[in-house]
Formats: structure tokens, sequence, C-alpha cells
């Protein structure tokens, strides 16, 4: 079976030979790197498009299944395959891992390196978590000190969790991405945390007031920091190691909406933003939010579109909501 590969212009780049109908994408990829060098990771396949559907402004199937034939794509012996170069790539866990390690460090190095790079240390002493803690939710008043220490910590951990969770939770359908996103994602994450950790570990740093503020914005926070990494937990268990298969998630949240796993990280920054209370924490929330609904949309959309309970696939549910449960 021979498969012609162009690029999107209708150049032809290669005709590739495999093995019959039971070929498989792996296989046509494999020939592909071998005869182009260009690596399976950079490699998009797609089918052509007619005229009629590029005017109607269909989207191409793309060749995402690495192990199915070639046949259930409907392929034949003499078809064309639309190729493209993805460019240099990085695994999703590795930039995962690197785009939360800076604001994981970036927090404490502000926090106990105030002398170099404000100039001053915080009133407050040098206290212990546990009697910073101690006094963020029972006493009348905290120190700057300590607000401080207790904000760090839960940032820290915050960051820390999702590194746990990059190593050993999240299950990827995509092994790798494009390098420049890496940058970017770290130009996100790193620049935020030191917007907010600047500000939360300024000298002149003013703590919350309300001692029911403090308390209610922690407890907000760790609440949802252990329901996200439920959530994160209950869709890992959805997919076998090694496998792109997708399900309808149940359980906990997931029965209120699609993506509780957002709403509870959106909740979690909502809960250190009352205990904090600084404008570059709360532009960082609005960021996320916006970002996570654009994300929690799509994801909501391909539920229904895929589970639509046809062919013996699962029905997705109709009374579940994409971010905000009852409502939206």
């Amino acid at each position: 079976m021979k498969v012609t590969v162009q690029n999107r212009r209708g150049k032809e780049l290669a005709v590739i030979t495999v093995s019959g109908d039971a070929a498989t994408v792996a296989e046509l990829k494999q020939g592909i790197e071998s005869a182009m060098k260009t690596s399976e990771a950079r490699q998009r396949l797609t089918l052509p498009l007619s005229a009629d559907s590029a005017k109607k402004g269909s989207k191409p199937v793309a060749l995402t299944d690495d192990s199915a034939t070639l046949s259930s794509y409907g392929l034949a012996d003499g078809d064309v395959i639309v190729f493209k170069d993805l460019g240099p790539q990085i695994s999703w866990r590795l930039v995962f891992f690197i785009e939360y390690f800076g604001p994981m460090v970036i927090f404490p190095i502000l926090y106990y390196g105030q002398k170099h790079v404000y100039g001053a240390v915080s009133p407050g002493g040098h206290p212990s978590f546990q009697e910073a803690l101690r006094h963020f939710v029972a006493a009348p008043t905290v120190s700057v000190r300590e607000a401080q220490l207790v904000a760090s910590v839960c940032w820290f951990l915050h960051f820390l969790k999702r590194e746990y969770e990059t190593l050993f939770v999240h299950r990827f359908s995509n092994g790798t991405m494009p390098i420049r996103n890496l940058f970017k994602n770290c130009a996100y994450y790193w620049g935020f945390a030191l917007l907010v950790g600047y500000f939360v570990c300024h000298p002149l740093y003013t703590p919350a007031a309300q001692q029911w503020q403090r308390i209610l914005g922690l407890a907000i926070f760790a609440v949802c920091e252990i329901s996200n990494y439920r959530c994160h937990a209950i869709l890992r268990d959805l997919r076998p190691k090694g496998s792109r298969v997708r399900k309808v998630p149940h359980g906990f949240a997931f029965e209120l909406v699609s993506c509780p796993n957002y709403m509870f990280e959106i909740l979690s920054w909502f809960g250190f933003n009352m205990m904090t209370q600084t404008v570059m924490g709360i532009a960082y929330m609005l960021a996320g939010a916006g970002q996570m609904w654009v994300w929690a949309l799509k994801k909501h959309r391909n539920y229904r579109r895929e589970f639509d309970g046809k062919d013996g696939r699962e029905l997705y549910p109709k009374n579940r909501k994409i971010l905000i449960p009852y409502l939206l």
C-alpha cells in the first residue's frame, strides 16, 4: 500500500510504502520519519479536504490515534495524506514541571530574601510556621511577617501539589507540544509569581484586618486544593496508562459540572486572595479564570459531541453544566 505525502499547498513530499490494509498510523509516521528525517513527534497528519468542505470551513480529520489502522480513516492504496511539521517539540510533562517550578521557589525567595530584594524586613521577627498559622487564624491581629509566611507556604504548597500531579497523576493524551509553548507558559506563571509575590512579601504589605476574612480565605483555599486533587485523581483513573481512551467522568463534583477541577482551581485562588488581598493576586485569578473558562467550554462541547448516545456510546448527562453548578 502506497500513501502520497503532500504539504498543505499540494506539493508532493514523499511516497511511503506500508504493509497493506492492516498498516497503522504509527507505521506511516515511521515511514515518514525515515524518508523525510522528521521525527514522529513533529508530524501532524490529516486527511485532505474536498473543495466544498474547505469552502464551508470544515476542519480536516487528523490521524491522532497511532494504533488505528489507515483503513479505519478511509485510506486506501494511492491515497494522499497532508503533512505538517510542528517544529521542535518538548514533552508536556517537562513543560509542566518547569513552568510550575519557578512559582514554587519565587515566593520563598522573596520572603526569605526581603533584606536583599527590598532593602528592609517586614515587622514581626522570624516566626515559625506553627506560630504564624496560630496567630493567623486564632488571634484578632497578625503581624505582617506572620501573614506573609502563611501566604508563602500556601503558594508553595499549591505549586508543589502541581509538581506532584505532573509527575505521578496526570496522563497526557499527547506526548509533546511545540517548544515555544515552554517560554509562553513560563512567562505567564513565573511573571505572575513575581508580581503577586513582590507585593505580598513587601515590607509595607498590609495583612487582612478581619480575623474571619483570614480564616474563611484559608479554609476555602485548603478545601478547594484537596477537591482539585480529587478531580485530577478521578480523571487519571478514567484513562489506562499509555492510552488515549476517553470516558465520561462520574462521581464527586463531576455530577454537577464538566470541569470541576477548573472550578476548584478558581475557588482556591479566590480563597487565597480573600486572605491576602492584593491587586496582582486578583489579576492572576481573573486571568486564570478566563483561560479555564475557554478550556472548560471546549471540553464540555467535546464531551457532548463525542458521547452522543449513538452506536453504543454513552450519552453525556444533559443537565451537567460547564463550570458553575446549576447555572453555567
